[in-house]
């Protein structure tokens, strides 16, 4: 999901979620199953990304 993050300059702020339903419907991943965890699993990997930046800024 790399290319698929949503951004402004110096910070994440989460993914583009039509790709990402998109690219799992095309892995045959139940779309239940999406909706249910990437959300909590967005927040954590923008979290980890904005931490990321900051530190590369210092």
């Amino acid at each position: 999901m790399g290319g698929q993050i949503r951004a402004v300059p110096g910070a994440a702020l989460g993914w583009d979620m039509t790709a990402a339903l998109a690219m799992a419907s095309a892995m045959g991943i139940s779309p239940r199953a999406v909706v249910e965890l990437l959300p909590v699993i967005e927040a954590v990997m923008v979290r980890r990304v904005n931490e990321q930046i900051a530190a590369n800024r210092d």
